[in-house]
């Protein structure tokens, strides 16, 4: 087993339901630790960015919208296997699909408001972070 490190974000419907903490402390109570931690407003500019690899699909304009419609929560998760364990914690990117006791389980409205994001690689991970958090705001991996 290895620390890594991973990304995550608490999506605009998840902040708008207020399920912050028990988000957090699903992540924290299954041996993830928060290394970094921003509250605010994606830029259009950031998270097209950030969902590059999606632009020429036809639900690119609608994610960007929907990024962009409110406030999120940045995270970088550190912990022995933190992407699959982030990803295991999550559920499936369809909250019907996913497990009973997962965040998008419990928390996700669809498969585009699903509640939260993470990497699915330490490879997307790193480009993820880079994108959010400057090195020296990790602090905590």
């Amino acid at each position: 087993m290895s620390i890594e490190k991973t990304f995550s974000i608490i999506k605009p419907n998840a902040v708008k339901k207020n399920v912050l903490g028990d988000v957090i402390s699903h992540f924290e109570k299954n041996g993830l630790r928060i290394a970094a931690l921003k509250f605010g407003n994606i830029s259009k500019e950031k998270c097209e960015l950030f969902y590059a690899e999606h632009k020429e699909r036809p639900f690119f304009g609608e994610l960007v919208s929907f990024m962009t419609s409110g406030p999120v929560v940045l995270m970088c998760l550190a912990g022995e296997n933190a992407v699959m364990k982030n990803r295991e914690l999550m559920g499936a990117t369809d909250p019907k699909k996913a497990a009973p006791g997962t965040i998008r389980a419990k928390h996700g409205d669809n498969v585009g408001e699903n509640a939260v994001h993470g990497s699915d690689s330490i490879a997307s991970a790193t480009r993820e972070l880079a994108i959010f958090f400057d090195k020296h705001e990790i602090v905590n991996a």
